[in-house]
């Protein structure tokens, strides 16, 4: 049993790095295309598509690290370790989302409302 759940979270955690490269490489590509075909603006999507492929890649490390963390070394040290590697996630998802979307998460319904004045 602790085998398959170290595979289980390694194979999240190789999803998580997946994820990101292939989002890079599409991203690029994409972007390449579209700065040749002199569409508006490709840097905003550019940023976009790599800013959600990091939110979700941490997303899934996050996971990873509380599967391991809670089935295998469930001790006060493992278990404070994780608290910090989640806030420090938490805070790297945060500024993701303020460098893609203008905002902080919780300024979202003003944004909106700001946006449409």
């Amino acid at each position: 049993m602790r085998e398959w759940i170290e595979l289980s979270s390694a194979g999240i955690q190789d999803l998580a790095v997946v994820i990101i490269v292939a989002s890079v490489v599409f991203g690029s590509v994409r972007f390449l295309v579209q700065l040749s075909r002199r569409v508006t603006d490709p840097y905003r999507a550019y940023k976009r598509l790599l800013g959600r492929a990091l939110l979700l890649s941490l997303e899934f490390l996050i996971a990873a690290d509380v599967i391991r963390t809670i089935l295998l070394d469930e001790t006060a040290k493992s278990i404070g370790i994780l608290g910090g590697l989640v806030v420090v996630r938490t805070f790297l998802s945060w500024s993701v989302v303020v460098e893609i979307e203008g905002h902080w998460p919780w300024q979202s319904a003003a944004a909106a409302a700001q946006s449409e004045q």
